[in-house]
C-alpha cells in the first residue's frame, strides 16, 4: 500500500496460415529487434484483466484503451504509457480525457478472489472519476495478464547466437532443439539438443520470460550447443512475431534465438 500512494503522490502442431517470405539471411549482431518485427498484438484482444467483488467489476487493457466494467455502467479510458516504480514490480496506468479520469495500479503479489476463493498473481487497484462528477472512487481486485495466443504452438530452433544451426553440426544428427508453448497453462515443454525439457511461462505485455527450466540428465558428446542454448532461453525478456518466426532476445536486441513454427 506504502508503494501504491508513492505511486500515486508522484504522479498443439498447426499448418502456417501464409507462406514464408522471409529470405535465409540472418539477422546481424547490432540490429535491434524492435522495429525489425511486429511486436504488436491485435487491438481487439486484452493483455490484461482483473476482476473485483463488492460491487462486481470487470477490467480489460488493450493495446490502445483500458475498460471499465461494472453491472450499472462501462467506462472506456486511452491507455497510457504505463508509470514504472523502480526496484519493484508494480505499474500505474494514469488516464485523463473529457473531464474524466483512471487510475489503475497493478501490483505482483498474490491476490485470493474474496468469493470464488481463486488464486491470482496480481493485486489490481482502480481510482476513477467518471465525467461531471467530482467523487472519485476505488476498487480493488485480482488481476492476471493474458499470455499471447499466438504464442501457442510448436517453435524449431532456427538460429542460436544469430547464427543458422545445423542438425549434424551443431547437435550431431540430433534432432534441432523445438519446444512447446501452451499458453492457457503458462508453460512450455520439448527438446533441448540432447534432453528433454520443460519450464514456465511468465508474460507480461511483450515480455515474456521462461522460467523452472528442468532437462533430464542423458548425456551426449559435445554438448556445448545444448548448453549455450539452454543458457540463452533462460535469459530471454524479449519476443516477437513475423512470418512464422519467433523471436527471442534479451532487452530487444541481437543475438537473437529465432524459431520457425512447423508444419
Amino acid at each position: 500500500m506504502a508503494a501504491m500512494l508513492l505511486i500515486m503522490a508522484c504522479g498443439e502442431r498447426k499448418k502456417p496460415a501464409a507462406q514464408d517470405p522471409r529470405s535465409d539471411q540472418s539477422p546481424g549482431d547490432s540490429l535491434s529487434l524492435e522495429g525489425k518485427v511486429s511486436l504488436e498484438r491485435p487491438g481487439d484482444i486484452p493483455y490484461f484483466k482483473a476482476q473485483g467483488t463488492e460491487p462486481f467489476w470487470g477490467l480489460k487493457i488493450h493495446a490502445e484503451r483500458l475498460v471499465l466494467t461494472s453491472p450499472e455502467d462501462s467506462i472506456v479510458m486511452p491507455r497510457p504509457t504505463p508509470i514504472r516504480v523502480q526496484d519493484s514490480n508494480i505499474k500505474m496506468y494514469r488516464s485523463q480525457g473529457d473531464g474524466a479520469s483512471m487510475d489503475v495500479i497493478i501490483s505482483e503479489q498474490e491476490c485470493i478472489n474474496d468469493m470464488s476463493g481463486e488464486k491470482f498473481p496480481y493485486q489490481t487497484t482502480i481510482t476513477y472519476r467518471e465525467s461531471g462528477t467530482g467523487e472519485a472512487r476505488t476498487l480493488e481486485g485480482c488481476g492476471e495478464y493474458i499470455t499471447d495466443h499466438r504464442l501457442n504452438d510448436i517453435w524449431v530452433l532456427e538460429e542460436l547466437d544469430g547464427k543458422k544451426v545445423d542438425r549434424e553440426k551443431d547437435f550431431q544428427g540430433n534432432e534441432l532443439p523445438y519446444m512447446e508453448l501452451y499458453t492457457n497453462e503458462n508453460r512450455f515443454s520439448g527438446f533441448s539438443g540432447c534432453n528433454r525439457m520443460t519450464g514456465s511461462l511468465v508474460f507480461e505485455w511483450d515480455v515474456i520470460r521462461f522460467g523452472q527450466v528442468a532437462t533430464t540428465r542423458m548425456a551426449c558428446p559435445n554438448m556445448e550447443q545444448e548448453g549455450r542454448f539452454l543458457e540463452a532461453l533462460q535469459a530471454i525478456d524479449k519476443y516477437a512475431l513475423e512470418n512464422n518466426r519467433l523471436y527471442l532476445s534479451h532487452g530487444g536486441n541481437a543475438p537473437f534465438l529465432v524459431f520457425k513454427k512447423i508444419d
